[in-house]
């Protein structure tokens, strides 16, 4: 009787395992990426090409998409690149009738692509917020109800934005660059709501000290590594990589019932007030 019992535990945990490898696969999938060649965007984008996701990467510089792609085609799936300024609305536009001409549709939006100007608030000249606030926030808007169409028509789909941590807390040095961030947790919460019933999922990621090329500035002030390691539980900065499993787990099916979070990807920074151990 043990055996019969053995026997039918190792079919049930079989079973478990496949279906739980069968919800991460994203294989027929077809994602959109912008600013998908380099930093955060390419490792989000490397996450899904490794769960059997097509990529489109809407992006500007042509020397870098050439190096995403050959990067990414080495997971074994269709992978092109699309040179779009996505603060230009048609550039948008005819990414998406190549994208939906070559890949046949989209699944997949992560609305990655941004800009940030690190100064004083009362420095900022109005044609410098419009700037930031059109590229980090009225560029999502464009995008996604650009996709929409094409989700509501494949039966659903998954749409990714990125905040920060300035979605949360106050950041005197970049001003405008958190106030779009905040809004696009906001933005994110009010598409889930209304794209629910289409079976369209959207949430935020909220990235930490990230090593990338946009946080070169900030890193380069004197104290800020050694502050951001002193209240990270992780004791370490970010990288992009960290991202990969994210992306796939919110593109993929595991999370159909998770809509409108908002995720840290942090190692604990926002979760922390300061790290101290007191004494034995």
């Amino acid at each position: 009787m043990a055996g019969v019992y053995t026997n039918v535990l190792s079919g049930l945990n079989g079973a478990m395992e496949s279906g739980t490898a069968s919800a991460f696969n994203l294989t027929g999938k077809v994602a959109v990426v912008t600013g998908g060649n380099g930093g955060i965007g390419l490792a989000m984008a490397t996450g899904l090409a490794k769960a059997g996701a097509d990529v489109a990467i809407w992006a500007r510089n042509p020397e870098k998409n050439l190096k995403a792609v050959e990067a990414l085609s080495a997971f074994g799936t269709n992978v092109r690149a699309y040179k779009v300024d996505v603060a230009v609305k048609s550039e948008q536009e005819a990414a998406l009738s190549a994208t939906v001409k070559d890949f046949g549709g989209i699944d997949i939006f992560i609305a990655n692509a941004g800009t940030t100007l690190r100064k004083r608030p009362e420095q900022y000249t109005t044609e410098e917020f419009e700037s930031v606030m059109h590229t980090n926030l009225t560029a999502v808007f464009e995008g996604c109800n650009l996709v929409y169409p094409e989700m509501k028509r494949r039966g659903g789909g998954k749409i990714i934005m990125i905040g920060s941590m300035a979605s949360n807390f106050g950041f005197g040095i970049s001003a405008v660059y958190a106030a779009s961030k905040g809004a696009i947790v906001q933005y994110a919460k009010s598409l889930a709501s209304a794209w629910g019933k289409d079976n369209i999922q959207v949430n935020a990621v909220l990235p930490g000290w990230i090593v990338t090329e946009i946080t070169t500035q900030t890193r380069s002030i004197p104290g800020v590594m050694e502050m951001v390691l002193s209240r990270t539980p992780a004791g370490r900065w970010g990288k992009p990589e960290d991202f990969e499993g994210v992306a796939a787990f919110l593109c993929s099916s595991a999370s159909d019932f998770l809509t409108g979070a908002a995720i840290p990807v942090d190692g604990g920074f926002s979760s922390a007030l300061f790290i101290v151990d007191l004494p034995e």
